[in-house]
């Protein structure tokens, strides 16, 4: 903003800010708009026209980008609700298929509804002949997110037929196949890394536990599906399942604003996802834990996170959004706890660091007074190693749960009437026009 616009330190009334250019005498009103909890929030969309001016804001820190039904977060109160539901409530209560329907279509099911859900996600999970052969010419040694985020895209040269984005029936259809389907191609990619037969899903088994069963069965024996990991892996899914407009969620948006079909929006998601930064935070984890190598060394790495000249950092500590605590850490905590007990892994070396490193950290005053407490990343990177997920795998089961959420986002954003491309604007820093010097004449 030009040093010579101002905006008034007081409402002008209760519902808008007053902003006035001093060199032109240009006024413009900024409504005030408020949710039903949160933060209230300047509506600018009229300020370039007015004003001729934009708005700065690197990463979006504190911008809202849309209005949304979905999900709240309160980062300073450790608060994080689903469809006003809290997350909490849920993870005790509920089970990831509830918690889909929930997030998809904004209340909890009555018992058929669920059935019905579940039953058709069941019923879609299979994917064609065709696309499971892509998985054939990916080079052995891929990482699963590139063959999973390829794959997903390519879903839509397979269902051209119902993809279209304004027909509600087609949308519905494609919101089923996208959950269903995810948990098979994301076997599929595991089986392929490992040089394994493709394991079909089984319409006799709930969500999570033919994930398991795809996951580590063999065609040479039979496989028994461990109910502790089951339940284990549906607790994350819930857990995982939305985040309000992270960076996947809001690149699912700005994909879909385009009117992309929905496969090449929750494509774009998964690579987003994919990032160190967010979806690949878990497995940046488990490389710490290895870094550090044994409870001994702990002290010492602890010293170098404190040190700001060292390039060592604590991953899994601390979070972006929760500035007390991480409401899903505090629940996912007790169920890591559980899960290496009854799957007798508290004596592994791995996980004996990371409890050790946990119980240390919390105790020491640099990371109390910071509030760099262990978050979720910390705890599902440990239980997911604790399944004999792979740590390559980590980022991939994120994408599994966060799918629900990218359908729900990307299915409120298609139905909004007000709905428009994004594009968002910049600070141009670079040099004014210049005209063209031929190669002969330009000297450096």
């Amino acid at each position: 903003m030009s040093a010579t616009t101002s905006v008034s330190n007081e409402p002008m009334n209760s519902s808008s800010f007053e902003l006035r250019n001093p060199a032109t005498g240009v006024t413009s009103e900024l409504p005030v708009r408020s949710g039903t909890i949160g933060p209230q929030v300047l509506d600018i969309a009229h300020l370039a026209r007015d004003q001729g001016v934009f708005t700065f804001d690197p990463g979006y820190s504190v911008t809202a980008s849309c209005d949304s039904k979905i999900t709240y977060i309160d980062g300073d109160a450790g608060v994080l609700l689903y469809r006003g539901y809290p997350v909490d409530q849920l993870a005790e209560k509920s089970s990831f298929m509830e918690v889909a329907y929930l997030l998809i279509l904004g209340e909890l099911p009555t018992a058929p509804q669920l059935q019905a859900f579940s039953d058709s996600i069941t019923r879609h999970t299979m994917i064609n002949e065709s696309l499971l052969r892509f998985f054939n010419g990916f080079y052995h040694n891929a990482h699963p997110m590139a063959m999973v985020s390829a794959v997903v895209a390519s879903m839509s040269a397979f269902y051209h037929d119902s993809m279209d984005i304004y027909n509600p029936r087609h949308r519905e259809i494609f919101s089923h196949r996208i959950i269903a389907k995810l948990p098979t191609i994301a076997a599929a990619a595991h089986k392929h890394a490992l040089g394994q037969p493709f394991i079909y899903p089984r319409n006799d088994l709930n969500y999570c536990s033919n994930l398991l069963n795809m996951f580590f069965a063999v065609p040479c024996e039979s496989y028994e599906i461990n109910p502790v990991a089951a339940k284990a892996l549906d607790l994350l899914f819930v857990l995982h399942a939305d985040h309000e407009q992270n960076a996947s969620t809001s690149t699912v948006r700005l994909a879909g604003s385009t009117g992309a079909n929905p496969y090449a929006a929750i494509s774009a998601g998964v690579a987003a996802l994919w990032g160190p930064a967010h979806g690949g935070a878990n497995e940046a984890v488990l490389a710490m834990l290895e870094q550090i190598g044994t409870v001994e060394n702990i002290p010492k790495y602890l010293a170098m996170a404190k040190d700001k000249s060292s390039h060592f950092r604590l991953m899994g500590f601390g979070h972006r959004v929760y500035k007390n605590f991480d409401p899903r850490a505090k629940i996912i905590r007790e169920t890591c706890h559980e899960v290496l007990a009854k799957l007798g892994r508290q004596d592994s070396p791995l996980f004996e660091l990371a409890l050790r490193l946990e119980e240390i950290a919390l105790k020491d005053e640099y990371f109390v007074s910071r509030k760099l407490y262990p978050n979720v990343d910390f705890y599902s990177g440990i239980i997911y190693s604790a399944l004999g997920i792979p740590r390559s795998m980590f980022t991939v089961m994120f994408a599994i749960a966060r799918t629900v959420g990218w359908v729900a986002h990307w299915l409120e954003m298609i139905s909004d009437p007000a709905m428009r491309i994004g594009r968002p604007r910049q600070l141009y820093t670079g040099p004014q026009q210049r005209n063209y010097v031929p190669i002969a004449l330009r000297k450096r």
